[in-house]
């Protein structure tokens, strides 16, 4: 599954869900590259 996850207050990243943390974060794989950050929460509008 596709997700996005916050690294910075303006940086984010998009790649494939590899697991998710007890404290709330998720790791997503980019290529060979591992990036763990607060998942963006998507709203209805």
């Amino acid at each position: 599954m596709l997700r996005t996850i916050i690294l910075g207050s303006c940086v984010s990243v998009q790649g494939i869900l590899e697991r998710t943390l007890p404290d709330g974060r998720i790791a997503i794989r980019v290529g060979k590259k591992l990036f763990v950050g607060l998942p963006v929460v998507s709203r209805a509008v």
